[in-house]
């Protein structure tokens, strides 16, 4: 780690943390060091990291010293939090302003913060085409992250701010792999009618992560959305029949049925594919995926990560 820049990974044993500290960690001629931070240095990933030449600290993005601590030296910072471990768009907001304070503090030359659209600026409160969820979001998870992106901003930090995509690892770990429907056909279920939907590989965000900051300076105070393809449903149901060998048919599910399935998240996924569908334009425009490619050059397709992954993903 001696004379390298050391960028410090918020949720290195996670997806996007992850993919950003194994990028770096592979290019053996890079500027840069990994400091992993973790809530548990000794967990199973931790203990990778480490052997792969990281350094592994702990850190809680709920105790706004320990962070304070990590980012301390550190030339940068990525920043990223995960709604789905807790449910609380409060507590991610509080977590964001943690980590913008104490990358204030420790005077970051970089810090990119891993964020989505607020999407009570396309869809207001009073405006009933999304049902209000938690008593003041429409998508929680989005919402709860753009929102946070003015503690960046009102700290003076030279952020980047990151939008991602649709993961699609979605469709081994979040139980969006093919399913058998009445008919008897695999099928493929989002209320997304026949929209396209920008979606990446986990570790294709990390890597354009790496790519950013490799890049200086040019991104600071930019918006830089990433994606590998702009999918329709029908289209990632193609892709599937191909690496299966076995027809995967595309079925377009009205938003309310989705709101109602009943699995923990469903309200607020049900409002996201509805709010990327009734404004599929705009977001497919914030995630470009030319300059995608230009920050990295081994960006996968859908085609190319099945390739791969297709064995892990769960039919039934």
């Amino acid at each position: 780690m001696r004379n390298k820049m050391i960028l410090a990974v918020v949720g290195a044993t996670g997806a996007q943390g992850g993919g950003l500290a194994r990028a770096v960690l592979n290019d053996s001629e890079g500027r840069f060091a990994v400091r992993a931070l973790t809530r548990k240095p000794s967990s199973p990933r931790a203990l990778e990291l480490a052997q792969l030449g990281a350094e592994v600290v702990q850190a809680d993005l709920d105790d706004p010293t320990s962070l304070e601590r990590a980012f301390d030296s550190a030339y940068g910072a990525f920043c990223v939090n995960n709604f789905w471990e807790h449910f609380s768009p409060e507590r991610e907001t509080a977590q964001a302003a943690n980590m913008a304070k104490a990358a204030k503090a420790a005077g970051l030359w970089h810090v990119i913060w891993s964020t989505l659209e607020d999407t009570r600026q396309w869809v207001p409160f009073e405006d009933d085409r999304l049902p209000t969820l938690m008593g003041k979001f429409k998508v929680p998870h989005f919402d709860a992250k753009g929102e946070a992106d003015r503690f960046f901003d009102e700290a003076g930090l030279p952020v980047t701010f990151l939008l991602t995509s649709f993961y699609f690892e979605n469709f081994i770990y979040f139980g969006a792999g093919p399913r058998k429907n009445p008919a008897g056909k695999l099928a493929i279920a989002f209320p997304m009618g026949d929209k396209k939907l920008p979606s990446i590989a986990v570790d294709d965000i990390g890597r354009c992560a790496y790519g950013i900051f490799r890049s200086g300076a040019e991104f600071i105070g930019k918006t830089v959305g990433v994606a590998a393809e702009h999918l329709s449903g029908a289209e990632m149901a193609a892709a599937l029949s191909r690496a299966l060998g076995t027809e995967v048919v595309y079925e377009a599910m009205d938003p309310e049925v989705y709101r109602g399935l009943g699995f923990p998240g469903a309200e607020d996924l049900g409002n996201m594919f509805q709010f990327t569908r009734d404004f599929a334009e705009d977001f497919c425009q914030a995630r470009n995926i030319e300059l995608s490619r230009r920050l990295n050059g081994s960006l996968q397709s859908f085609d190319e990560w099945l390739a791969v992954h297709k064995s892990q993903i769960p039919v039934g």
